[in-house]
């Protein structure tokens, strides 16, 4: 059974996704709130709550298989501080980068190693930060590949993600993993543009991963929202009306095509401030924007119910917001809404790293034999690519869609 290692844990979401198949032998997160949670899910063991500078190699048992690790995004996302690696907190990642070395100084590199972050962390610093992490890793050992999955292909959130999954030299490659050419449905323009700077000694160790597209997604919002959801109520007509009054006319006319559909419609609303003035966008596409930490400026999403001329208003539910990151009903979510929806907002999207576990993960551990020969990186593997994170097919949200609500 494979083992795993699991830093900045959260709620244990990355365990979640990786099934019953894996064994954690260690997990990590240093907020109080976040362990809770874990613990309320997966017991207490293996879970040490403290800040990722304190651990040593000493704290890690064994060797791993994958290490983990969805490090915090604050300063690298197109919305955050703009610190970067050098910022208080996604700088936590050179701790991470630590252990790893002191771990392969003992002889007890992890096979693989998966990171997960914000799609701003592409772009952040120009890509100069993409490419630290990048060619760390490489330095330590390892085969890199950078690619980006959206949860909207999986659940009906529009969530794009930059996964970097490494792979241990000394560990074989599976034929059919690795492609010569940069994918657009895995790996956008601002990807490869990025990459295209790394240093010469680090290109040898970068590989373009080969997944495959997933199921077409069948569910949408309407299919997790409730009709009489727990922990939320309906906004008044009034409170109604001034979420409506701060939408642009390019807004309010996506309502007004909603009330002429010709049944009730499911949309998504999120307030921001743009130019110093706030306002509402809606969609009604299907899916709901993404969720983000009630914090930092970010507002909590609404849900906007239209039926002719009635619109209905209310904050999206903790156990709404919990499907849309693909958790199963049965998990245990914090009382207070805001700690749920901060938990949510921080986690990972479940099915995402069910498709990286059997499409690249399992293969990898499976393949046996001598490393295999890796493809050689031609230059035109470092030009820009077509399309984008938005290019690739939809597909499907696992089993366990959510009750749709009823016309209101």
């Amino acid at each position: 059974m494979p083992t795993f290692l699991e830093f900045f844990a959260g709620g244990g979401m990355a365990r979640l996704g990786l099934g019953p198949g894996w064994t954690c032998v260690f997990a990590n997160d240093f907020d109080a709130l976040k362990a809770r949670a874990y613990t309320e899910n997966w017991g207490p063991a293996r879970l040490k709550t403290a800040d990722v500078a304190s651990l040593t190699a000493a704290d890690l048992p064994g060797r791993a298989d994958l290490a983990w690790a969805s490090f915090p995004c604050q300063d690298l996302s197109l919305a955050g501080y703009g610190g970067g690696l050098d910022g208080g907190r996604s700088g936590t990642y050179w701790h991470f980068q630590r252990l790893l070395a002191d771990l392969e100084a003992d002889g007890r590199a992890p096979r693989m190693i998966a990171l997960e972050n914000v799609y701003g962390a592409i772009t952040s610093h120009g890509g100069d930060d993409l490419r630290s992490i990048l060619g760390s890793l490489m330095d330590l050992g390892y085969t890199v590949g950078p690619l980006v999955l959206d949860a909207k292909n999986f659940v009906p959130q529009s969530r794009p993600r930059l996964f970097v999954v490494a792979l241990k030299n000394s560990a074989p490659l599976a034929i059919g993993l690795t492609q010569p050419l940069p994918d657009p449905r895995l790996h956008p323009r601002s990807l490869v543009s990025a990459v295209a700077r790394l240093r010469p000694e680090h290109r040898a160790s970068l590989v373009w991963w080969n997944l495959p597209a997933p199921p077409k997604r069948t569910a949408t919002l309407a299919d997790v929202i409730e009709a009489e959801p727990q922990g939320v109520k309906w906004h008044s007509e009034p409170e109604t009306g001034r979420l409506l009054d701060l939408m642009s006319s390019v807004n309010r006319d996506k309502v007004r095509r909603a009330q002429e559909s010709g049944g009730p419609q499911v949309g998504a609303v999120y307030r921001r401030t743009r130019a110093g003035v706030q306002r509402a966008e809606a969609r009604f596409d299907g899916l709901s924007g993404c969720l983000r930490t009630p914090g930092g400026g970010s507002s909590r999403q609404t849900i906007l119910i239209v039926d002719g001329r009635q619109v209905r208003s209310r904050l999206i539910s903790a156990r709404e917001a919990a499907r849309l990151m693909g958790l199963p009903d049965a998990y245990k979510l914090p009382a207070r809404y805001n700690d749920a929806y901060h938990l949510l907002g921080d986690g990972l999207a479940v099915p995402v790293v069910e498709h990286l576990r059997r499409c690249l993960f399992e293969p990898l551990l499976a393949a046996g034999g001598g490393l295999h020969e890796l493809p050689a990186v031609s230059g035109a593997a470092f030009e820009a690519a077509p399309g984008g994170p938005d290019s690739r097919p939809e597909g499907r949200m696992p089993g366990g869609a959510g009750r749709r609500a009823p016309a209101p």
